[in-house]
């Protein structure tokens, strides 16, 4: 048994154990029941399951859910328009997301798929220090996709 401030108490019977708990107006319960003999406390047990909820909160609101971003690209796609999405995928990789660039073909485009996969490339290249291929490029249909994941 472990007294309210810590300090062990030693083998006690059943029922002094619960009369020193009512004599401290705090509960007597059994911290570790597969122990033999099992071992006791004399604690609030409010206040200890308060305590529990509280921490469990706490570590639930420090976690932090990686999101799956997308990112739309054209084959035919000009040297700015390439830059802002570059930049989004890099501030979505440093967030600490997944990116899936997907390049989509349009009617007579999906004949040059060899420029699809030259852009996916180069965006792997320019996005190499701060992502790491999670799936390689991969044709779905009219689209070519590649899914990034940050580098930790």
């Amino acid at each position: 048994m472990i007294s309210p401030e810590g300090e062990q108490l030693g083998v006690v019977p059943l029922k002094k154990a619960l009369e020193m708990a009512e004599e401290a107006g705090l509960d007597l319960v059994e911290v570790a029941p597969d122990a033999h003999p099992p071992v006791c406390r004399i604690m609030d047990y409010g206040k200890f399951r308060y305590e529990k909820e509280k921490k469990i909160k706490l570590s639930r609101k420090k976690q932090k859910t990686s999101e799956l971003k997308q990112l739309n690209l054209r084959p035919k796609i000009d040297q700015h328009d390439y830059e802002v999405k570059l930049r989004n995928a890099l501030r979505f990789l440093e967030d600490g997301d997944r990116v899936k660039i997907t390049v989509r073909f349009r009617g007579r485009e999906a004949a040059f798929r060899d420029r699809g996969e030259e852009l996916l490339k180069r965006m792997i290249a320019d996005l190499e220090e701060v992502g790491k291929v999670e799936q390689d490029i991969k044709y779905e249909g009219p689209h070519l996709t590649i899914t990034l994941a940050p580098r930790k």
